[in-house]
């Protein structure tokens, strides 16, 4: 079967960002900024995703253009006589399924607080009201399971329509949608009164805040905001990779794709943190930044309905970027296994995705006794822990050795096949940081936070 291709550079560029952008960026990115210096964490975030993100980027696209298969497939290709790298590629496979399992009812929270905002249902409510509509919500099955399945069911009929008359065209669409509500919130957010110290809060160098929280901690900070911004080590870049021609590099494409989702969680903090410095509130992270201040927030502002909606249409599609990239990817990977058709692909993974996710959607209710971490936890949490603390870090060492040692790929095939086109080159003295230092840093990573 002839390898499907996407439309357009633009195309690739834009699903390969979409995938990255996700919840996280919006209500993570802004609040650890803040605390951990302003515009000293920003410039140490934008080091480390030089020096971490954008080369296992790279190597992911590489592994994809290369061997013209999903993650399940591309070590048996490229490597067909080194089998013990092939159970990875499984792995990785189940890390999209896992991640799928929890971040489709997450979605569907975005999804269900858009109708509620537009509906005006927060408006003239007061801190206690908005608190109980966030527990009712979650206290009901039915409801984040309807929304659940509505998130699974958009996002396997968009990728049942074809990877460009599909994914590509409604990708597309999506994210210019999403970048235009975004600097329409952020040049609104700017000019709210007293939105002035919020941004010198966010954006303005803060040594004595950096000394307070301890130098270590803020460098730790920043290595694990810009690696895992990007969400690599379970092949979701890989796919995009298999889905484009030679033209560019490889590196190139990886500077591009890391700096539009860098602009979106940079200016995400210009929306959130003025906002809240504005309307006096603390700024916390986690949902309860998403889900109770800001509602709080657009109640208490000037057509907050209007505004409000405009937000959380913005986290939809922040969301579904990534819920249309990982599905395209575990699409990809079963029509490589089985060699089913796209759309019996679709109906098959469309129905076990909204079982598998059920536990999770069911966790904050029906299932709220399991607390698998702890007292307070949810299954959510495990889900989430197992893909963040493990998958994705294990993975993209694993991606790593695999380019740079001849145990996998090797660095010649490797640095061949991402210096393809016009653009940015892998150079031969990136080898030694590449091959020994790069895994050092992905390890420490690992380890930090599994202690932190």
């Amino acid at each position: 079967m002839e390898r499907e291709r996407l439309g357009s550079r633009l195309g690739f560029i834009l699903l390969s960002a979409g995938c990255a952008i996700g919840i996280g960026n919006v209500w993570k990115f802004p609040y650890v900024a803040g605390q951990n210096g302003g515009a000293i964490f920003i410039g140490i975030y934008l080091l480390f995703l030089v020096l971490l993100g954008i080369p296992v980027l790279c190597m992911e696209f590489s592994l994809g253009r290369a061997s013209q298969k999903s993650c399940a497939r591309l070590y048996e290709t490229l490597t067909p006589q080194k089998k013990g790298w092939r159970w990875h590629g499984k792995v990785a496979l189940a890390g999209n399924y896992l991640l799928m399992m929890f971040y489709t009812t997450v979605a569907g929270w975005m999804l269900k607080y858009f109708f509620d905002t537009a509906s005006g249902a927060f408006e003239g409510a007061g801190p206690e009201a908005i608190a109980a509509h966030f527990e009712t919500m979650n206290a009901s099955p039915w409801t984040l399971v309807f929304f659940m399945g509505v998130i699974v069911g958009i996002g396997f009929l968009v990728c049942a329509a074809g990877l460009q008359n599909g994914l590509e065209r409604v990708t597309k669409v999506m994210m210019i949608l999403l970048l235009a509500i975004m600097l329409v919130l952020a040049i609104h957010s700017v000019f709210l009164p007293g939105a002035k110290e919020g941004l010198a809060f966010y954006l303005l160098p803060d040594i004595e805040r950096v000394r307070a929280i301890g130098w270590g901690q803020v460098v730790v900070a920043a290595m694990n905001q810009a690696f895992f911004t990007l969400s690599l080590g379970m092949g979701g870049m890989a796919i995009f990779g298999s889905y484009i021609g030679r033209e560019h590099s490889l590196l190139k494409e990886s500077v591009h794709v890391a700096a539009l989702d860098t602009f979106v969680a940079i200016v995400a903090g210009m929306i959130v943190i003025p906002a809240c410095f504005a309307y006096n509130v603390e700024v916390s992270a986690g949902p309860s930044l998403i889900f109770l201040t800001l509602p709080n927030i657009f109640s208490a502002m000037p057509l907050g309905r209007l505004w409000g909606a405009l937000f959380f249409a913005f986290m939809t599609f922040a969301a579904l970027s990534t819920v249309l990239g990982v599905f395209e990817n575990i699409l990809s990977a079963t029509m490589d296994l089985t060699g089913w058709s796209r759309k019996k692909t679709c109906l098959v993974n469309g129905a076990a995705l909204f079982v598998l996710s059920l536990p999770c959607a069911l966790g904050f209710n029906v299932l709220e006794h399991i607390e698998p971490l702890g007292a307070g936890t949810t299954i959510l949490d495990l889900e989430d822990f197992l893909v963040s603390s493990l998958i994705l870090p294990l993975g993209s060492l694993l991606f790593v050795l695999y380019c740079t040692t001849s145990l996998g790929w090797g660095w010649n095939a490797f640095k061949k096949e991402a210096n393809t086109g016009r653009g940015a080159r892998v150079q031969e003295w990136m080898r030694p940081y590449m091959q020994y230092v790069l895994p050092a840093g992905i390890a420490l990573l690992f380890v930090t936070g599994l202690l932190l």
